[in-house]
Formats: C-alpha cells, sequence, structure tokens
C-alpha cells in the first residue's frame, strides 16, 4: 500500500488588523479619497489598544505624501505608541499599506 502522503497544512494566519493595495491610478492622481482613506487608517492604528505598525510599501517619490494622510489622522496624544516603517516597492510590487500589532 502507498504511505499516505495527505498533510493539513493551513495557510499561514495573518495578524494584520487591516491591508490594503493602493491603486497605483489614485496614487498617482493624488485622489481625495484615497487621502481620506489613509486618514482614517491612521486614525484606526491610533485607536488600537496595543503598540501598532503601519507598513507603507510605495515608489520612495510617494512615501512622504502616504506618510503625511496617515499622520494626519493620529491624534497627538496617540503618537507614540505608532511606528511607520516605509518599504520601497519593487518592479512588479504592488503598493500597499497594512496595520499590524507591534512585535
Amino acid at each position: 500500500m502507498p504511505a499516505s502522503t495527505t498533510t493539513s497544512e493551513k495557510p499561514p494566519v495573518s495578524t494584520d488588523i487591516m491591508s490594503f493595495t493602493i491603486p497605483p491610478d489614485a496614487l498617482g492622481a493624488r485622489d481625495p479619497q484615497l487621502t481620506a482613506v489613509l486618514t482614517k487608517l491612521g486614525t484606526l492604528a491610533a485607536a488600537q489598544k496595543q503598540p501598532t505598525t503601519i507598513l507603507v510599501t510605495a515608489l520612495g517619490q510617494d512615501l512622504p505624501y502616504l506618510n503625511q494622510a496617515i499622520w494626519r489622522g493620529v491624534p497627538a496624544q496617540h503618537a507614540a505608541k505608532l511606528s511607520l516603517d516605509n518599504q520601497t516597492a519593487g518592479a512588479n510590487q504592488p503598493y500597499s499599506v497594512s496595520i499590524k500589532p507591534t512585535p
């Protein structure tokens, strides 16, 4: 009898509180709706009980705009428990923002 090769591998569990891909056309146009979403994302991150990291992945030239829009939603008294990390997007890597608990 052949050995059973059944494995019950589960996909990795994401610990992200929220994650989304930024549409390149909205970013290029500095769409007001994108700015509003990024501001709300900052508010959501600040509302977390535990220290939180916001990871932004985009082209280097777009990071200042994205960071500013996110920080606009963070009340000053909550800024200390947030970490904003930037990652430069590669050639075919989508632009994204994610919020996760700080390890």
